[in-house]
């Protein structure tokens, strides 16, 4: 029966409250049956062992409402449940244009947060149309399905006052295209890796401080990245070639790093990554993780030693945006359909050409500039900002 043919029509709305058990579901519907009703709509939550389920019908023929009342609260009291019947017209109401799903982490998910964002979603003009829980751990992960107001000005509330509240929150807008076939690529260290690559590399050559130096003159913006990039590694020179297997063992993995990876490539994503590193680690990491993609700057090596040199096209923060694009490419998926994370600032073109850019643990400028932020130390995480419940999570690994 089609919204139209519904618009008019005398229903009802059966609610049934209590503690949950097998057989509910089909026992109310059995009970229905024998009225010859129509199912308009059906809602079901169970919570902590007690479940709401409600059923809006269609009213049954003159004379036969109140037995069918009769029946359904003897039923209900039978189980020990309660029930409630509420007569009325037609359908629900029609969601309003713009929808998008809100993903609020928090850890913990507060009430008071949890009120703040339900408030600043109205304030849009946003209804909350309903409320899903994706995890309960490492962190709490809700899904609010959103409808009248577009994605864009709702993402814009959200995230400018997200860090304030003291949650991370991702808007996307709703659709077929959420399940599609993605493309995510996460830069390197700091991200899917705890340590910075060029640091590991200077504790075996004995200049960790030059280079530290180094680096915080760029962060000053006395150098830019190709600068302190030439600079940092022209201290490496002499070096023998044995310490990059050295420095891949110490390389230690995020937190989820390997869980995001696992779970997405078993629903069938498509995982890459791009570093301002080298291609010595991100090349092992490709092959460790089974990566479909890997980019990043390749030291010199020659007759056994790090010439202090890097070869070939550096990847810099417009060479990460210009990997995105070819990695989806050559993978076949829309930039739209594409998810970038990173931490600093070297990655911001690439997080603002992606469909969703997340910022993971990042410094203020990289929040403030990136779609969303996630800033718990699980890198895991990110799996819940794509509608992917833990549940899923743990069926893939059993898969």
């Amino acid at each position: 029966m089609s919204a139209s043919q519904t618009s008019d029509v005398p229903t009802l709305l059966v609610k049934i409250f209590g503690k949950d058990r097998p057989g509910i579901t089909a026992g109310l519907f059995d009970t229905l049956a024998a009225y010859s009703v129509d199912v308009v709509d059906i809602e079901q939550v169970v919570t902590r062992g007690r479940i709401v389920l409600c059923a809006l019908v269609t009213r049954p023929v003159a004379g036969s409402e109140g037995d069918l009342r009769a029946t359904v609260h003897s039923w209900a009291d039978s189980l020990k449940l309660q029930a409630e019947i509420l007569s009325g017209t037609g359908d629900n109401r029609p969601r309003g244009s713009g929808r998008s799903h809100v993903t609020v982490l928090g850890h913990p998910l507060t009430a008071e947060s949890t009120a703040q964002i339900a408030a600043r979603i109205t304030a849009t003009g946003g209804n909350i149309d309903r409320i899903f829980r994706l995890a309960k751990y490492p962190v709490t992960a809700v899904e609010f399905a959103v409808s009248g107001t577009e994605t864009e000005p709702l993402r814009t509330a959200l995230a400018t006052s997200a860090a304030h509240i003291g949650v991370d929150v991702a808007v996307v807008s709703a659709g077929l295209h959420r399940r599609a076939q993605r493309l995510v690529v996460m830069d390197v260290d700091s991200t899917l890796i705890q340590d910075e690559v060029i640091e590991l590399f200077a504790a075996h050559a004995g200049c960790e401080a030059e280079v530290a130096e180094v680096t915080e003159r760029a962060m000053r913006g006395e150098l830019d990245f190709e600068q302190s990039l030439h600079a940092r590694v022209a201290l490496l020179a002499g070096l023998d070639a044995s310490v990059v297997d050295k420095v891949r063992a110490e390389v230690q993995l995020t937190p989820g790093a390997r869980t995001l990876i696992r779970t997405l490539k078993r629903l069938g994503y498509q995982v890459g990554v791009v570093s301002g590193g080298f291609t010595q680690v991100t090349d092992d990491l490709r092959e460790r993780l089974g990566l479909d993609f890997a980019a990043a700057n390749t030291l010199e090596i020659v007759d056994g030693k790090l010439t202090g040199r890097v070869t070939g096209e550096i990847v810099d923060r417009a060479g990460k945006a210009r990997l995105l694009r070819r990695f989806a490419a050559e993978a076949d998926v829309p930039l739209s359909q594409t998810v970038a994370i990173g931490d600093g600032a070297n990655d911001l073109d690439m997080l603002n050409a992606a469909g969703l850019g997340v910022a993971f643990n990042a410094k203020p400028v990289v929040r403030e500039a990136a779609h969303t932020a996630v800033n718990v130390p699980f890198l895991d995480a990110v799996l819940y900002l794509l509608g992917i419940t833990r549940e899923e999570i743990e069926a893939a690994d059993l898969a």
